[in-house]
């Protein structure tokens, strides 16, 4: 008997839950280095969103009558995940309405892992964004101290407000994360080394993250900006390597993966350069993944024997003999 389950689908042999907790694994070097270029409020704002997204998720199974889900690691993906995407010195509040939403509306609202439309986290991170915009804007100066008393721009900020940022930007200080913004944009280095991880032991495929940079980098160059800065400056590269390529929400074809990628790094780089916000991977990732249905439609392979049926079928209409 064949027996058919919603996404994501599994090979024989690899739980769902091995695979959450292998992405896990993958994100520790990038917290590793937000809390070294934050301090220790880096780490507060992790365990909120950690606490709050177990307990919502936990409290809806109990209300639904359902099966705990805590341990599959998806919580705590979806936790880490919209840390990465919240400054150092948010209110602890905010990151628990952000947690909430991202549980309770991005993932459960839907069914639970496997039916969600949009990547939970970033639904988190959008809702804060456009409640809070003031809160989600403000960053600490000061790197690699913890300190929380000043507050400044972010390097995408400065490149949409001042044309000659970028010639007074120090690359190597924003591969090690000596940088400044949320917690994920950091250390594009050590999210680097947690994807070449996961691309080592299969958990993801190329064809998303080198897509999603290719594209902004090249777009990047065709508007005038500098590809290498706009690839490691925001929330881009983490958006490739861990939010853009989340089974659920991506498409399930390479060349679908391949487009959806693509389309994310041209319409990160509109929004930074032409939108109200300094960043745009949030709502590119978001809005592609609307689209996710349409691109699974039109580049599924053809069934087998199809394509010679509907040569046929053409053939026999024009009165020609196959």
């Amino acid at each position: 008997m064949i027996i058919v389950s919603p996404s994501p689908h599994i090979h024989a042999g690899r739980s769902t839950d091995r695979l959450m907790w292998q992405v896990v694994l993958a994100l520790m070097p990038a917290l590793a280095v937000a809390i070294w270029t934050f301090g220790l409020r880096a780490a507060g704002i992790v365990a909120i969103c950690l606490f709050s997204s177990l307990l919502t998720e936990w409290i809806i199974d109990r209300c639904m009558g359902r099966r705990s889900t805590l341990l599959d690691g998806s919580a705590v993906i979806t936790a880490i995940l919209l840390a990465f995407n919240l400054p150092s010195i948010l209110p602890w509040w905010m990151a628990v309405i952000g947690s909430v939403v991202a549980i309770g509306i991005g993932k459960m609202s839907f069914g639970g892992l496997g039916c969600n439309i949009w990547n939970p986290a970033l639904v988190g991170r959008v809702f804060l964004l456009i409640s809070f915009p003031a809160a989600m804007t403000t960053w600490p100066v000061e790197v690699s101290s913890g300190a929380d008393g000043f507050t400044g721009a972010t390097m995408l900020a400065y490149m949409q407000y001042e044309p000659d940022a970028a010639s007074h930007v120090n690359l190597l200080d924003m591969a090690v994360g000596h940088m400044n913004g949320s917690l994920g944009e950091t250390g594009a280095i050590a999210i680097l080394i947690g994807a070449v991880y996961l691309l080592l032991r299969g958990v993801i495929t190329w064809h998303i993250p080198v897509s999603v940079l290719g594209s902004a980098a090249l777009f990047s160059w065709l508007f005038g900006g500098n590809p290498a800065l706009d690839l490691m400056a925001g929330g881009l590269m983490l958006g490739a390597c861990f939010m853009a390529t989340d089974y659920v929400t991506s498409p399930m074809t390479p060349k679908g993966q391949l487009i959806f990628g693509a389309m994310i790094g041209l319409i990160t780089i509109i929004i930074r350069r032409y939108g109200a916000y300094p960043e745009g991977v949030s709502f590119a990732i978001l809005l592609m993944n609307s689209f996710v249905p349409l691109i699974n439609r039109y580049t599924r392979p053809a069934v087998f024997g199809m394509r010679e049926r509907k040569a046929l079928i053409r053939a026999a209409r024009k009165g020609v003999q196959p």
